[in-house]
């Protein structure tokens, strides 16, 4: 729920993308508190890599497991996104908001309603996964959709020690098979190896950010 004292979030943001049956759209969220080149990155790389037709950039209203008394208000991450999300794919939303939607498991539920004959494939970054299991319902997310998990500065070898990783090592992907994955049945994950960047938001908050990509 947005709060009233927030700038208001332009219309277009709070309705959910379309997408035509058959296209394999990337649903990438987060609260981009802010977003940076790192999350461009990311989305590169899968648009890239998992060849797809359109990547959703979720803006959420925010984090359940995330503090938000340093959260910007929800159209400056917005148009923060915009700013960096420039390929014509890749479509900057919020529709989180209007349906008043907290949970991941919600969200890929609601999508999945609504886009019948899509192949979603949903996108975070490794160093996610530590948490991962701490998600609401997050064995119901692996089973919804099937799950890319790119590449981040620190998190190459500890994915492999996460609950999720460890739950559903059956169900692993070769890495080479990433343009298929959104056509798979879940649950189906892989892990994409790539440039990484060491920006974090924590650390643009902090005011200590570093932008140094590694190979």
């Amino acid at each position: 729920m947005l709060s009233p004292l927030e700038p208001p979030v332009p219309q277009k943001y709070l309705r959910m993308p379309h997408a035509m049956k058959g296209m394999q759209v990337g649903l990438f969220g987060g609260s981009f508190n802010p977003p940076h080149a790192g999350h461009g990155l990311v989305a590169e790389i899968a648009m890239r890599r998992l060849q797809l037709d359109q990547l959703w950039w979720i803006v959420t209203p925010g984090n359940p497991l995330k503090s938000t008394r340093e959260l910007a208000p929800l159209a400056k991450r917005i148009d923060l996104s915009e700013q960096i999300a420039k390929d014509p794919r890749i479509k900057v939303t919020a529709f989180e908001a209007r349906h008043n939607v907290r949970y991941t498991a919600d969200t890929l539920a609601l999508i999945k309603a609504r886009n019948p004959g899509v192949d979603f494939v949903w996108i975070m970054g490794a160093d996610n996964l530590r948490d991962f299991h701490r998600w609401q319902r997050w064995r119901q997310i692996v089973m919804t959709f099937p799950i890319a998990v790119i590449d981040r500065p620190g998190a190459t070898l500890s994915f492999l020690s996460s609950a999720v990783a460890k739950t559903f090592d059956y169900a692993r992907v070769d890495e080479g098979d990433a343009p298929r994955l959104a056509r798979m049945k879940a649950p189906a994950w892989t892990f994409i190896h790539g440039p990484r960047s060491l920006l974090s938001s924590t650390a643009l908050r902090n005011g200590t950010a570093k932008d140094k990509p590694r190979s």
